[in-house]
């Protein structure tokens, strides 16, 4: 007997069906009377019940498919939407930074995970060196924006994320031959 192929969503397909899930979801929210509130309460239910399934395969899942299944990007979102995820908030937003890491240095940049206090992540957000034209504003505004959309999407139970800015260097003390000193105090 044949396997019959199964045809998978590419990650864009998924998000657009996403998108319009949710502009469907909005727009029936706002529709008034009793069909829209049955439409919502199966939508729930219906939700419920995909929760409580995927709930069950992670009792089932090793160490090993738990992890490969909440690395799933897809995957990770439901087990967060369904708060089964098996990795802290903490852990998934720190990856979250690291993964964007790169694109902030190659940037001129750096951006490093700093931790949570309380529902806060908390990143420390490093500009390059050098001269800064107009745009450096922007660019910094950017990366933060960046970094704050990847924190809340790994780590949505998160409500803010804070960017520590990291203090300039100081700049190193003056050299001061110590001859040119001895021969001021000698006049």
């Amino acid at each position: 007997m044949a396997e019959a192929a199964t045809t998978r969503l590419a990650d864009p397909d998924v998000e657009a069906r996403l998108a319009r899930l949710d502009d469907l979801l909005e727009g029936l929210a706002s529709a008034p009377g009793p069909t829209t509130r049955s439409a919502t309460e199966a939508v729930g239910l219906l939700t419920e019940v995909y929760g409580e399934a995927l709930a069950r395969v992670m009792d089932h899942a090793d160490g090993r498919l738990a992890e490969l299944l909440a690395g799933d990007e897809l995957l990770g979102h439901l087990l967060v939407l369904h708060d089964i995820h098996p990795e802290s908030a903490e852990l998934r937003a720190a990856r979250a930074v690291e993964r964007l890491r790169p694109a902030v240095r190659e940037r001129g940049g750096d951006v490093e995970w700093a931790g949570v206090e309380g529902q806060v992540a908390r990143v420390r957000l490093t500009s390059g060196g050098g001269g800064c034209g107009s745009g450096c504003g922007s660019g910094a505004t950017d990366v933060t924006e960046a970094v704050r959309a990847a924190v809340l999407a790994a780590a949505p139970e998160l409500t803010a994320v804070e960017p520590l800015t990291a203090a300039a260097p100081a700049p190193a003390p003056a050299f001061v031959p110590l001859t040119t000193l001895t021969h001021r105090g000698a006049r």
